[in-house]
């Protein structure tokens, strides 16, 4: 994953973006050079920790082997897995990340309370790339 865009382990794993000084809007992924923002003058940006927790706004599988970047073992079959989307808490913005292994579309529902913990999303004999990924805080153990 891009450096920056998390940080932390465990009960301290943040997704990391930035807020514009002027108009307050948050951003991730984060945005380091202008707000994106069209009305905003333009303001200091300023890395933020993002909400641990949200609600499910939205859901799918995905059923097909992503193309390049995405980083998958050719050799191994594809797994599918639970995409969400959800609503920071207190940020009121929709970033989108895999659901933890073994959560299907099944176990999710809009609305439903998740919170995101650090992930493998591939690895070998010499790095494992780390992402965030969405757990619901009760009623599954995936």
């Amino acid at each position: 994953m891009v450096a920056g865009w998390f940080a932390g382990d465990g009960d301290d794993f943040r997704l990391l973006g930035t807020r514009c000084s002027a108009c307050t809007a948050v951003f991730f992924p984060r945005e380091d050079a202008n707000c994106r923002n069209p009305g905003c003058p333009g303001g200091e940006l300023v890395e933020v920790p993002l909400s641990r927790r949200g609600c499910v706004w939205s859901y799918t599988d995905s059923r097909y082997r992503p193309p390049s970047p995405y980083v998958t073992n050719p050799e191994l079959p594809w797994e599918p897995y639970a995409l969400i989307a959800v609503e920071l808490e207190a940020e009121r913005i929709v970033v989108l990340g895999q659901g933890v292994p073994g959560l299907t579309v099944s176990d999710l529902a809009v609305g439903m309370e998740v919170e995101v913990v650090p992930g493998v999303l591939h690895e070998d004999a010499e790095t494992v790339w780390t992402t965030w990924q969405w757990r619901p805080t009760t009623g599954v153990t995936a």
